[in-house]
């Protein structure tokens, strides 16, 4: 009877180790994703790969404030330019369709 229990409860505990949800680390290089990987939700959600760029270049210029609405609208024209040309970098497309901003 015990060496049942034994078996039973061993039997349990790796079920539950089993079913435990496994989380992986994942990184991205920036300047490696194209707008098609941007676009097509390959790498991740584009709204917040988009947040992301959107605090590196504010980081870049000691800018430490964020206009929601320009972000929103910063979004939708890289999304416009990457549907044209969606291998072009990601990075590429918000230098070139964003620019420098004082």
């Amino acid at each position: 009877m015990t060496r049942a229990v034994a078996i039973c409860v061993m039997s349990i505990g790796f079920v539950l180790a089993a079913s435990a949800p496994v989380t992986a680390q994942v990184s991205l290089e920036i300047a490696k994703i194209t707008c098609g990987q941007y676009l097509g939700y390959k790498v991740a959600n584009p709204k917040s790969i988009a947040i992301w760029l959107n605090g590196y270049y504010h980081g870049k210029r000691g800018d430490t404030v964020i206009d929601t609405q320009q972000l929103d609208q910063d979004t939708d024209k890289i999304q416009k330019y990457c549907a044209e040309d969606p291998d072009a970098l990601l990075m590429q497309a918000v230098e070139t369709v964003v620019g420098p901003r004082d």
